[in-house]
């Protein structure tokens, strides 16, 4: 029988009410970039979406013309999705009375669509830009709920990192004013999504590499804010984070690429961010929060700011944490409980090494950087707290980028 003190400790270490609905419909598997055509609503003006052109060269362009024929195309949407590209998508988008948007590229181009959706139809003000600040705090205010009118998306998902295919949520730049922010709202989750792991074959390793640094840091930021919560969310996470590490160096061979480790590549990155590891748990989101603003004063790829930010993190979160990063280094990376005197730096120190491993640096000086942005980025974060405990504020901030250097 369980002593009622412990009983009752345990009932308020218990999962929080949530609720759960993700309407994307998945499509995976080879050849499943072959079935768009059948996906789209019969009627729909099309807008077609890409980034910078590199689905033209692999032959992913023309797959997708001899089932589509779009109203419009819109392509060049950057890496980091650009605030002022986006707008004249969204302008395109209205002068064509488009109603569809089928996204094909990797997660910046799904990340874009659903702010030219939203944007396109945004009448609450007079800058689409107002919907990252007023959708990016998940408190909804009614008065800046969507248009109905809002376009529908379908993706073709080609470079397998953000999980946005099967999320609600979005990160947007905007370059001239150094910021990078999300956003997420329950409209915008994509009506489907194409996931085919043989689109990934003619990606560079550079960006395979990002995109299992960005799915593994996405778990991390909802498995490390709580001990002995959610069992089920704990054991998923761990999985998830094991599949990346074990499958990362056959991901990243392409002589020939394996089939079945960019299948479990691409499935990871997916089960990464759409939202079922985060079920009910506090989630923590601080190393994504300071690698938009390395990106946005730097220009960094994101994975490669969250490869150098969270080691620091956790080491100034380790008298916090420290018990969840020792069970991670156990459950993760396979060390023996006890075997070594500091379990959490272990498990941080495991982390550098497959980041390292899989052609990632994990500091700022390592990419030419210098610390003439770092007070500007600690900024950014006057009167915020970040982390689990909420007391990463902005000199801490401007401690971690310090070790980052």
């Amino acid at each position: 029988m369980i002593p009622a003190k412990k009983q009752k400790m345990a009932e308020e270490n218990a999962v929080f009410n949530f609720e759960y609905c993700v309407p994307t419909r998945v499509v995976f598997g080879r050849g499943s970039i072959d079935r768009v055509s059948e996906l789209i609503p019969k009627g729909a003006r099309v807008l077609l979406l890409y980034g910078g052109g590199s689905i033209k060269r692999n032959g992913i362009y023309d797959r997708i013309k001899r089932q589509v024929t779009p109203v419009a195309e819109f392509g060049g949407i950057e890496a980091n999705p650009d605030h002022e590209t986006c707008l004249r998508a969204m302008e395109l988008a209205r002068k064509e009375k488009t109603d569809f948007l089928l996204a094909v590229g990797g997660g910046s181009v799904v990340d874009a669509a659903k702010y030219i959706a939203a944007g396109a139809a945004w009448t609450k003000s007079d800058n689409p830009f107002d919907i990252l600040t007023e959708w990016g705090l998940s408190k909804h205010d009614p008065k800046f709920e969507p248009d109905e009118k809002k376009m529908a998306i379908g993706a073709v998902l080609t470079l397998p990192a953000t999980g946005t295919e099967m999320n609600a949520g979005s990160v947007i730049s905007w370059r001239a004013k150094h910021l990078k922010l999300p956003f997420n709202h329950p409209s915008c989750f994509p009506m489907w999504s194409v996931l085919d792991p043989e689109t990934t074959y003619s990606l560079p390793k550079k960006q395979i590499a990002n995109g299992i640094a960005d799915a593994f840091v996405h778990v991390i930021e909802q498995y490390m804010p709580h001990f002995e919560m959610g069992l089920v969310q704990d054991e998923q996470s761990e999985a998830v984070m094991r599949s990346l590490v074990h499958v990362a160096p056959t991901a990243l061979a392409d002589s020939p690429p394996s089939y079945k480790a960019r299948a479990d590549f691409f499935w990871a990155t997916t089960q990464a961010l759409n939202g079922l590891v985060g079920l009910g748990v506090p989630q923590c989101w601080a190393t994504h929060m300071i690698g938009h603003e390395i990106t946005a004063y730097y220009g960094l790829d994101h994975g490669v700011t969250l490869a150098i930010v969270l080691p620091q993190l956790m080491r100034k979160l380790k008298p916090q944490r420290g018990a969840k990063f020792a069970r991670m280094a156990e459950r993760v990376f396979g060390v023996a409980p006890g075997s070594c005197p500091d379990m959490a730096e272990k498990c941080i120190e495991h982390i550098e090494e497959f980041f390292h491993s899989i052609g990632i640096k994990t500091k700022l000086s390592e990419y030419g950087c210098d610390a003439s942005h770092l007070e500007e980025i600690a900024a950014k974060f006057e009167g915020r707290t970040l982390g689990p405990e909420k007391h990463i504020g902005r000199a801490e901030v401007l401690e971690i980028l310090h070790k980052c250097m």
